[in-house]
């Protein structure tokens, strides 16, 4: 088959859409199909096209204030000139996926929305409003709606009125990464917190920082790029925990792998996420986890390997779960016992809903 997907940022970018659309394409190169992502370069740097371990990667420039929305109506002019099997548009949250909706003709259209249903800032929330409807028209030209996660699909079912098309397939990981993956760590060094994604004010990063003066055992490694990032020095200058912080940026994968198994504790307080594919990585590491109640993270709290906080997230909370928390590894069973998947398997469920009729 020949396949499109449509996307607003790809690798080297990194992120949870980008990481999904990475292992989805090359999976299915190495299947046999002939895979094309189509995507935008807001920053005008990278290449317009290039051939990334198979995949054929197409960039548009966008216009992307604070990195939303992604404008880039000239994927719609190139969708319409260009046959696929399956167009797959990943984000509700940005725009390309409504230009491969208003593209689609005689095609068949998989969306994947990555759904939580508010902007991360009140100005995005607002605009979320009228770009409703819009999004509606997405939702109706869609045959298939992929949700990673119960929540997702709820909020979906709930908002767009589409529940004889979602299918949940959650996302997955590379399970035999973490098979033999062991902590290089001095076990007399301070107790490690780990933090890995996007630097946003909705990811809860803040919390962290402000709990470290309580926590004198403890450093705080964070893994990640974005905008909130000055804000979050100056938190750490102010509060005098600088030195006990440890910035990392454009790691590789190994280096990544290696931070998962050297932490004690993995932290996720977000308060919008429609799956949560680094607390999957960080679980399969064997590596404990808290998270931030009132999304998809609530998924993976059962009391044991994952630690759940109530909303309203603050610094009290989080000092209170990580004073409380025993160090060191709860079991070793593995990621599959814990309910998570391999990308195989996400791949072999896309692929029938490709060719489903």
């Amino acid at each position: 088959m020949k396949i499109a997907q449509v996307c607003p940022r790809y690798s080297p970018d990194i992120g949870g859409v980008e990481t999904d659309v990475k292992e989805i394409s090359e999976r299915l190169v190495l299947e046999g199909h002939e895979v094309e992502v189509i995507t935008t370069d807001p920053s005008g740097k990278l290449k317009n096209k290039e051939i990334i371990n198979g995949v054929k990667v197409t960039r548009f420039k966008s216009f992307a204030p604070g990195n939303a929305y992604y404008f880039a109506p000239q994927i719609y002019i190139y969708l319409k000139n260009h046959k696929y099997d399956v167009i797959h548009a990943h984000s509700y949250h940005a725009l390309p996926a409504l230009f491969a909706a208003l593209s689609e003709r005689n095609k068949k259209f998989v969306f994947s929305p990555y759904y939580h249903r508010g902007g991360h800032t009140p100005f995005r929330n607002l605009l979320h409003k009228p770009y409703k409807f819009l999004g509606k028209m997405i939702f109706s030209r869609a045959d298939a709606v992929i949700c990673i996660s119960e929540y997702e699909k709820g909020l979906i079912e709930s908002d767009f009125n589409v529940a004889e098309k979602t299918i949940k397939i959650q996302n997955g990981i590379n399970l035999s990464e973490f098979e033999n993956l062991k902590s290089q760590k001095n076990e007399n060094k301070d107790k490690i917190l780990l933090y890995v994604g996007r630097l946003e004010e909705y990811k809860g990063v803040q919390y962290i920082i402000q709990s470290l003066p309580e926590l004198q055992d403890f450093r705080l490694r964070i893994v990640g790029k974005g905008p909130y990032e000055k804000e979050l020095r100056d938190i750490a200058e102010r509060l005098e925990v600088g030195e006990r912080i440890e910035w990392l940026k454009g790691i590789s994968r190994k280096e990544l792998l290696e931070c998962y198994a050297d932490a004690d504790i993995f932290l996720m307080l977000s308060s919008h996420e429609a799956y949560g594919i680094t607390v999957a990585e960080a679980l399969a590491s064997g590596t404990p986890c808290v998270v931030a109640k009132g999304s998809a993270l609530d998924e993976f709290v059962d009391g044991i390997n994952c630690i759940g906080i109530e909303k309203p997230t603050t610094k009290e909370k989080v000092i209170k779960v990580l004073q409380g928390m025993e160090m060191g590894r709860k079991q070793n069973n593995s990621g599959k016992e814990k309910g998570l998947l391999d990308w195989k398997d996400v791949v072999d469920k896309i692929g029938e809903i490709y060719v489903k009729k």
